[in-house]
């Protein structure tokens, strides 16, 4: 596969399971965002001394392709992404709260506001989370044109930062 095929050299992209669509218009605003905080999170997952640490961001990010893949695609083919599976689902929201009740039984959380750069791990997992609430607030755009049916996509990229800032806190414990 090539690495450029000037099809968006004027300025549009192409979505998932068809159509094309200003770069930047609402869909590649929101997936775009999120491609920004998987790619956050692979320099924290690069940067984290915890192992379980490592193991969650990795986890994340394969989720966080689900995810965008659902804001990639028009609400029309929304069926292409249910025969794969490719949705946020109900489970995956209770699985980030799983671990930040992990890890905050493991740490004694902060009770003032946080400055970042703790550590280089830390410090890469706040930027990342606050990435994920840019993303989140562009889904919200999208919910908000109903141009995103599902609600669990709101829930996961809120669950998510709010995960971040939890695993941030667990990797500056590890000090």
């Amino acid at each position: 596969m090539k690495t450029f095929n000037k099809k968006g050299d004027l300025g549009e992209t192409s979505l998932l399971y068809g159509g094309r669509v200003p770069k930047s218009s609402p869909r590649p605003e929101a997936y775009g965002t999120v491609d920004e905080a998987v790619s956050a999170l692979g320099l924290a997952r690069s940067l984290c001394r915890r192992p379980h640490a490592k193991e969650i961001v990795y986890q994340l990010q394969q989720d966080l392709f689900t995810l965008a893949a659902e804001l990639a695609t028009e609400l029309d083919h929304r069926d292409e992404l249910l025969k794969h599976n490719w949705v946020v689902t109900a489970e995956m929201v209770d699985g980030l709260q799983e671990w930040i009740e992990q890890l905050e039984a493991q740490i004694e959380m902060p009770k003032q506001f946080i400055i970042p750069g703790s550590n280089p791990g830390s410090a890469a997992l706040d930027l990342a989370r606050s990435m994920m609430r840019r993303a989140e607030r562009r889904a919200v755009a999208l919910k908000r044109r109903r141009m995103l049916k599902n609600d669990h996509v709101l829930a996961f990229l809120n669950r998510a930062a709010d995960l971040l800032f939890t695993l941030a806190r667990y990797e500056e414990a590890g000090d």
